[in-house]
């Protein structure tokens, strides 16, 4: 690829688009944010805004790196504006026509070295179809809040070229996140497919009557909640002794759901209008406020993490410092 400046572009400015420009434009690239109008980029922008001042007041930023991150920010309504990025985020809505036609026009306009990469849950063949150079499509599946939220599942398709898995990784490293990638692509990856097999066994179990929707939840936030934090599901087994998890497998597995459709008393409550916290009503209600102090409380606990992971690190750095100064 010719020499340049680290040029970024991300199409789509709605919750999970902002959010990717705002981290690009944190590590030091120069961020075209490409949106469907001038006043929903203008309200991207002001949520950016909003987030870099949680992460400065939180002591994770500096006023002036802000500052620069905001300098490396441009808006446009136009897809051609992306025609000098290297690295391109589709962010846009679930619609599969819309997600295909942007990366045939990008495919067309970019250079040919330029990665061209999608946020989204699906494989990357379901969105490559009119590309012509497949090689350089890649899954990048940020998890929202994608400014809190460390993780991003990468996964190519048996098109993508090893080397762009390696750069967009490369890339997210440097910009704070922890990519991890995904040897084989398979819908909603691995992420979304554990935390559904999970909701499912929780639904299953309201809508079936055996435990409240509250009394659910507190279990999950009091036990594995806590414990998944720190180690992960095969970890936590390999810990409680594989032979153990194996023989209690062996006899609780009989009895989860396997449904293939979620519960029809599930069905019911979005037939009937209930949307979640957004209308107040989901599979319980919600209060004025009540949803955004939960999401408040979730979000500065997120931010917690993200300090003790900066101080983790600090003082990984420090013991290299001074394994090197001993070795000197």
């Amino acid at each position: 690829m010719p020499n340049r400046s680290r040029i970024a572009a991300v199409i789509g400015n709605g919750i999970i688009g902002h959010g990717i420009a705002e981290i690009l434009a944190k590590a030091g690239w120069m961020v075209k944010l490409i949106g469907r109008n001038a006043a929903s980029l203008d309200g991207a922008r002001e949520n950016i805004i909003l987030s870099l001042t949680e992460f400065v007041n939180a002591g994770l930023l500096t006023s002036e790196a802000m500052g620069g991150a905001l300098s490396r920010l441009s808006l446009s309504t136009q897809i051609a504006d992306a025609v000098r990025a290297e690295l391109i985020f589709e962010a846009v809505p679930e619609d599969m026509e819309l997600k295909r036609s942007i990366f045939a026009e990008l495919d067309q306009i970019c250079d040919p070295e330029a990665i061209l990469a999608s946020s989204s849950g699906h494989p990357v063949s379901a969105l490559d179809t009119r590309v012509t150079r497949k090689e350089r499509v890649v899954a990048a599946h940020f998890w929202y809040p994608p400014q809190l939220m460390p993780l991003v599942e990468v996964c190519g398709s048996p098109s993508t070229h090893p080397v762009v898995i390696e750069r967009v990784c490369r890339a997210l490293k440097a910009a704070g996140k922890e990519p991890v990638v995904i040897d084989h692509e398979l819908p909603g990856f691995v992420g979304n497919r554990i935390q559904f097999a999970a909701l499912r066994e929780a639904w299953s179990l309201w809508a079936a009557g055996y435990a409240t929707a509250e009394a659910i939840d507190a279990i999950v936030r009091n036990s594995i909640g806590r414990r998944l934090a720190v180690t992960g599901p095969i970890e936590s087994a390999d810990i409680g002794g594989l032979d153990t998890m194996f023989h209690f497998a062996s006899f609780l597995q009989p009895y989860l759901d396997v449904s293939k459709e979620p519960p029809e008393r599930i069905k019911m409550l979005v037939t009937a209008g209930h949307r979640g916290a957004s209308n107040g009503k989901g599979v319980r209600e919600w209060g004025e406020g009540e949803a955004q102090d939960l999401m408040f409380k979730r979000r500065r606990e997120l931010v917690r993490w993200l300090k003790d992971d900066q101080s983790d690190s600090a003082r990984e750095d420090d013991g290299r410092r001074a394994d090197h100064s001993s070795v000197t």
